[in-house]
Parts: C-alpha cells; structure tokens; sequence
C-alpha cells in the first residue's frame, strides 16, 4: 500500500488546479467535491472533474464526494466508477459499515473521513469494513460536531482522543497510520511544522493539506530525519551477526529496537 505524508485538496470546481497540485510533490492530491463547492454548482463541479481526470496520465487522484446523506452522493460515486484516473474514494460524514458499502459500490478503495462523534464511536466497523484503504481525521469538523475550542487544552485533549482511538482500530484492522486532519492557518508555517511534528509522534501517518506551500513541511515531518536515519543504519549494521539483544553506544538493543530501526530504514525508502 503506498505511503502517503501529505495530501492536498483542490476544489472540484476549480480544475484549473489540478495541474499544479499534481505537480506540488504531495504524495496524494484528493479532488473536492464537497466542503470546496457550493450547492449550486455542485453539477458543474462534477462535469469539470470528469473532464480533469482524462488529464491526470499515470497520477490517479483521490475523489472527495458528497456524504451518503445527500442528494449528491449517488451522481459523486458514478463519476468514480466510471473514472480510471481516481485511484480512491474520500467519504466524508463516514459514520457506520453501511456508508463504507455504499462508497465501495464504486469499485475503488475508501478513505472514510471520521468527523463526527458517531463515526468515532463506529471507528471498529468502519475500519473492518471491506474496502477500507486507511482512515483520515476530519478534526475541524469533528470539533464542530462536538462544538469543542480546538486550540484550547481541553479541546485538545478531547481530539487526542479521537486520534488516539482511530490509530488503535486502524493498526487492529491492519490499516496504515491515518492522516491527520489540515492546519487552516496558511501564513503559519511554525504551527504547521509543530502540529506535523507532534501528529508523527503520536504515531500518525501523513496529514491533510490545503495549499502547496504546506506539502513540503509536511513530507519533511513525516519523514525520517538525517539523524533518525543514521541511528537506523547503526543499528542494522551492528545487529549482523548478532544473536539476541545486544549493546549499542550503551543502550541495549532488542527485538522491537531493531523493528524499528528497520522500519525507519524503510520509511525512507519509501519516501
């Protein structure tokens, strides 16, 4: 399954975008067909993605489409099906098995979008549904849906929470670490560095991304750095030969140590 750090979103109605966004270096580009269109443009939006996506060569594309509650969503999973180019299905609002069947309908991977308390509360069968590629945190929508402040310690806490429990159904469910949810602030490049940061390190596998300008930062987080790296090749190096746990530079260097030197070495492969 490929690797994904950053994912950026371009807005269904404007294709002119898409272009650039495959070109921006983010490890997927998810078209929107939802939050970034209006109602009543909603079919025009759709026309102009099924046009882009004759353009997008070997670089398929994620499709964000409506949630399974509206009148869109039906006209959305048409488009994937009948679309080579859209490597994957986005659904927002996801919020039990049976939406994840109805987005599946389309023959492509979903990414269910937990934004809502319910959903979180469903996180068990909507990562074992079938056809579940990997889970995304929808956490602005999620705090709204609780009506929580996200900036504040206990509004924090509260979306840990969520964080913390779909990283336990997706690694229960052999999913890969999901995506955390955007930073809005697009003049912020500090608070995105740190919040990239802190979400790797809470075990998070990329996040969303709504600019360019916030690809690179974000592949940087989510990737091992060049001292993670060289750790990792120390580790590798002094464990052939070996025969169990062994001394390192004065730490002692086990199974799960070298687990996971192994597993940095392949992050950076993969990146």
């Amino acid at each position: 399954m490929k690797r994904v750090r950053s994912a950026l979103f371009v807005p269904g109605d404007r294709p002119e975008r898409l272009p650039k966004a495959l070109a921006s270096g983010a490890d997927a580009v998810i078209v929107d067909l939802e939050d970034a269109v209006e109602p009543d443009v909603k079919a025009a939006a759709r026309a102009a993605v099924a046009a882009s996506l004759k353009t997008c060569g070997d670089r398929p594309v994620v499709v964000r489409v409506n949630a399974v509650q509206t009148i869109y969503f039906d006209e959305d999973i048409a488009l994937c099906a009948a679309s080579p180019a859209v490597a994957a299905v986005m659904l927002p609002k996801a919020e039990s098995a049976a939406d994840v069947a109805r987005a599946a309908a389309a023959g492509r991977p979903v990414w269910p979008l937990i934004e809502s308390a319910r959903g979180v509360l469903a996180l068990e069968a909507i990562a074992g549904a079938p056809g579940v590629e990997r889970l995304v945190f929808g956490s602005l929508d999620f705090a709204l849906d609780l009506d929580l402040d996200p900036v504040s310690a206990v509004g924090r806490a509260v979306l840990d929470d969520a964080r913390h429990r779909m990283l336990l159904h997706a690694r229960a469910a052999d999913l890969p670490a999901p995506l955390d949810g955007v930073h809005p602030a697009l003049d912020d490049a500090d608070g995105l560095r740190a919040e990239a940061a802190r979400a790797r390190g809470a075990g998070m596998g990329g996040m969303l991304c709504v600019h360019p300008m916030q690809v690179a930062a974000i592949n940087e987080a989510f990737s091992p750095s060049d001292a993670e790296l060289a750790w990792a090749r120390r580790v590798v190096e002094a464990a052939a030969g070996q025969r169990g746990a062994f001394r390192l530079d004065g730490r002692m260097v086990d199974a799960p140590v070298l687990a996971r030197a192994r597993r940095t070495m392949a992050a950076a492969g993969g990146a």
